[in-house]
């Protein structure tokens, strides 16, 4: 028999007496189906998640080091109150106009030497959330107010077999003009765990596809996890996702090189306060994905909107004649375009100022308001962060040149602002974006943002935010062919990933069969007039400026210009039908009691579905816009049938539209 000094054997009936003694609370979504288990296990806080007897995150690891107490470990879990949440809002600008969200609360006081943090959770149907929330110390010293979170332990540990759907963050102050990053690379697809992008992890959000058992109604033997933030402001960094070992992932903090090296990456804090939150989708079909609406379930706006801002259709010279086109004949030509469209805007790029400037610029806004047509213009966000020249430059990173821009827009009737050229995700970034949106509301312009930072809830939180690019967008179109090869591939992941929690600046649904003024030369799209169509409804901004050009009018197909003249650009409901990333994706989206079902095809082969189509009455009159095996688009009346179902062949690269 071995002996153990008596040291040992009370450092082993330590352990002991730790484990039998670990807090765990339950918490439970609204039907019962959503599940997430607290745990303070060996003093360190975890969490676990499961929807029906599937387990999405096995135990993850919570906690942060704030620069004065490390509250990943040593703690103790004192309590943990529950209550349950309801909330009613309406919004304009995203996927669906009337929500209803309902939740349970668990807020769970975690203790260490009589230093306390909450961990706040929301468990719904479909989502799990989770923030963090610090108080003051108290001490011989007086009370410690301020703090820096030095870091998280905040991490999501997937099932074995779990297969990756993801975007690599670049490195900083890399790419064109030392922009990077910008969330503006290519998605990895159906990868396995344990890569971490190229050293720098993934934007969010992030999809995972995890093993679970096949059944009559699920026979494909998977499920889905989509992980993302949400409530990012001013107040705190946006973060990114870090591979930390196999199938554990954890959330990561800006890179140190971003914004030219200036600014923490680490978020200075007031204390009491909170942090943004971690959003965590699951379902056993990619529906919840496409629906969710945790973005902005979570938040709440931060000021009101100071007039009623209105939505819609525009143009934009640049994406087929490029900078050039940013002169004073071209945009009025736009101008009457947007007119003759019925749209609402024109969007005026880089170099107007030097290239029209600000003096024919006020003549170009009163011929657009005399066509009822507004403006869009183009702004740098620059100071000193990175090298891009295009201007106007320095009127947005600093608040007296920003105003006074701003007043000049608002006396010239401009309706909104497009920035561009960020990189970066630091505080002091974040801070410039909200100071933005917060300067633009008092002058009553709209903001969309590019060369950007993903949205996180900023259709709720920023009354006048419209969109963001944060995606491989419709200008690599002009500037490869690559692009324009992968455009379906790329089209059908952005319904799945980017554009399922904020909305998307595509700026695409061209009717040109080339990226050139001329429309002869240059890049070609490979991709079909249906397809145009259909990614008009697929890609979600409640302001579209469109890649069409004023030749379209005579040179492309009258169904196809009508239908652009007419396609809604914000909604009241989607519904995921059928898909999968990079392959093909059919949804349907509703404006009133009016219902677009598009879809497009990525895949190598003909897709043929026979799909049911419960939103449209039997025997009801359908209009399809659909393509041949050519990429041929043609429009066409079909009766809806009493089974509510209707067969579709979508081949490569091109898509259908039918709507009632």
């Amino acid at each position: 028999m071995k002996h153990y000094s008596k040291a040992i054997l009370m450092a082993l009936a330590m352990v002991v007496a730790s484990g039998a003694m670990a807090e765990e609370k339950t918490l439970t979504s609204p039907d019962g189906r959503m599940v997430v288990t607290v745990s303070d296990e060996g003093g360190k806080p975890t969490y676990t998640v499961s929807r029906g007897d599937v387990t999405f995150l096995e135990k993850s690891p919570l906690g942060v080091k704030l620069n004065f107490i490390d509250l990943t470990e040593g703690l103790t879990m004192k309590a943990c109150d529950v209550r349950d949440v309801k909330d009613e809002y309406d919004l304009k600008t995203t996927k669906q106009s009337h929500i209803t969200y309902e939740a349970t609360e668990g807020v769970c006081q975690f203790d260490k030497g009589g230093y306390r943090m909450d961990i706040i959770f929301r468990v719904s149907n479909r989502d799990v959330a989770y923030r963090y929330k610090f108080y003051p110390r108290r001490g011989r010293g007086g009370e410690t107010r301020v703090a820096v979170v030095e870091s998280e332990a905040s991490g999501f540990v997937l099932p074995e077999g779990t297969t990756t759907f993801l975007c690599p963050q670049s490195k900083p102050m890399g790419g064109f003009a030392r922009t990077s990053p910008s969330y503006e690379t290519s998605y990895t697809l159906d990868e396995a765990v344990g890569k971490n992008g190229w050293g720098e992890g993934y934007s969010f959000p992030c999809l995972f596809k995890v093993p679970i058992a096949a059944t009559k109604s699920q026979p494909t033997g998977q499920g889905w996890v989509l992980i993302s933030e949400t409530g990012t402001d001013g107040g705190y960094v946006a973060c990114r996702l870090l591979n930390d070992g196999g199938a554990k992932y954890k959330i990561g903090f800006p890179q140190q090189g971003e914004m030219n090296g200036v600014g923490s990456t680490t978020p200075a804090v007031e204390l009491p306060s909170e942090t943004p939150w971690r959003t965590i989708t699951c379902g056993e079909t990619l529906q919840n994905i496409v629906e969710t609406t945790v973005a902005n379930d979570l938040v709440q706006p931060k000021y009101k909107a100071s007039k009623d801002y209105t939505y819609g259709k525009g143009s934009w010279s640049w994406i087929i004649g490029m900078d050039s086109s940013c002169n004073f004949d071209e945009q009025k030509r736009y101008i009457d375009f947007s007119a003759a469209m019925g749209w609402r805007s024109v969007l005026i790029d880089a170099l107007w100022d030097k290239q029209i400037g600000y003096e024919k610029m006020e003549e170009l806004a009163r011929y657009a308001k005399s066509k009822g047509v507004g403006i869009f213009l183009w702004y740098n966000s620059n100071g000193k962060w990175n090298d891009a020249p295009q201007s106007p430059l320095n009127k947005m990173d600093r608040s007296g040149a920003r105003r006074a821009e701003m007043a000049w827009m608002q006396k010239n009737g401009i309706l909104g602002i497009k920035v561009d050229f960020f990189g970066g995700d630091k505080q002091q970034m974040m801070q410039l974006y909200e100071d933005i949106l917060t300067d633009a509301n008092d002058y009553g312009i709209q903001c969309i943002f590019h060369g950007c930072t993903l949205p996180r809830g900023w259709e709720r939180m920023y009354p006048n935010y419209v969109a963001s690019e944060a995606v491989l967008a419709s200008e690599n179109l002009h500037f490869g062919q690559g692009a324009c090869d992968a455009e379906a591939f790329n089209g059908c992941i952005h319904p799945f990933i980017r554009n399922t929690v904020g909305s998307m600046d595509f700026g695409g649904s061209t009717l040109n069969k080339f990226y050139n003024a001329d429309n002869q030369h240059g890049t070609v799209r490979r991709t079909s007039d249906v397809y145009a169509l259909a990614t008009a409804v697929l890609f979600q901004s409640s302001v579209q400026h469109f890649a069409m050009a004023p030749n379209n009018l005579t040179d492309a197909p009258v169904w196809a210009v009508d239908f652009m003249k007419a396609v809604p650009t914000t909604w009241d409901e989607v519904k995921f039908i059928d898909g999968y990333p990079g392959k093909y994706v059919i949804l349907a989206r509703r404006l009133g009691d009016k219902w677009f079902v598009v879809g497009i095809n990525a895949d190598k082969q003909p897709l043929k579905k026979t799909v049911t189509l419960p939103m449209f009455e039997k025997n009801s009159q359908l209009t399809v816009y659909s393509d041949d095996a050519q990429l041929q688009g043609s429009v066409k009346q079909v009766k809806q049938n009493k089974k509510q179902q209707l067969t579709m062949v979508i081949p490569t690269n091109g898509g259908i539209v039918i709507n009632n």
